[in-house]
């Protein structure tokens, strides 16, 4: 079975950076990129800080993107890290409410661990919604002691789905930067884990 490539338009063959050098003579393409990246930004969102402020993130980041579209460096085919970095910048302005987040996380999974019958409230079904890899007990604890740039580093990876490099770009730091942070991230939940590491992720063995 082909891949298909996430920065190509499946219907016209255009890349990301095709689109938006196209928008000198129609800024209205740039609802391609939007129709191509919101549901993944917003997920990514909501993963982060839940689903209100997810909303808001999401719509923000696109707003931010269009207003500085002419800055975008054509070379990169693929907007997805420009635009994960703008998402990334928003969200660590919510750094208190991405902390009660993983706090509300963490006892929701102690209830559910408790008695399952006792799930009632928001952050419970959260919780309960979230696959093997997402935020869990022991991990949203670990997640929330981690230094911010750290858990910048590693969520990008293991929920946007970027590579070191794309992350790089992202955060405009630079690659070994983010491959220091990443392995200090995974250190540490690792060992409040007991040797596991549900964000791991095939960037690990490159």
């Amino acid at each position: 079975m082909g891949v298909v490539t996430r920065d190509v338009d499946t219907a016209t063959g255009q890349t990301d950076a095709e689109i938006i050098s196209r928008m000198h003579g129609d800024p209205e393409l740039f609802g391609a990129i939007f129709d191509r990246y919101y549901p993944a930004i917003h997920g990514y969102a909501n993963r982060r800080l839940g689903r209100d402020l997810a909303d808001d993130i999401a719509a923000e980041t696109f707003l931010v993107a269009f207003d500085h579209w002419r800055r975008y460096d054509t070379a990169h085919h693929s907007a997805r890290p420009w635009l994960f970095g703008i998402a990334s910048n928003l969200i660590a302005g919510h750094q208190r409410t991405e902390a009660r987040q993983y706090r509300a996380l963490a006892r929701a999974d102690q209830v559910a661990t408790a008695d399952p019958d006792s799930l009632d409230g928001p952050a419970d079904r959260v919780a309960v919604r979230l696959d093997a890899q997402a935020v869990r007990g022991r991990l949203a604890a670990a997640l929330g002691e981690i230094a911010p740039g750290d858990r910048e580093v590693v969520l990008l990876i293991a929920w946007a789905d970027l590579t070191c490099e794309e992350v790089a770009r992202a955060l405009e730091v630079p690659a070994g930067t983010v491959r220091s942070r990443l392995h200090r991230a995974r250190r540490r939940l690792r060992a409040a884990l007991g040797g596991a590491d549900p964000t791991a992720t095939g960037e690990d063995s490159q």
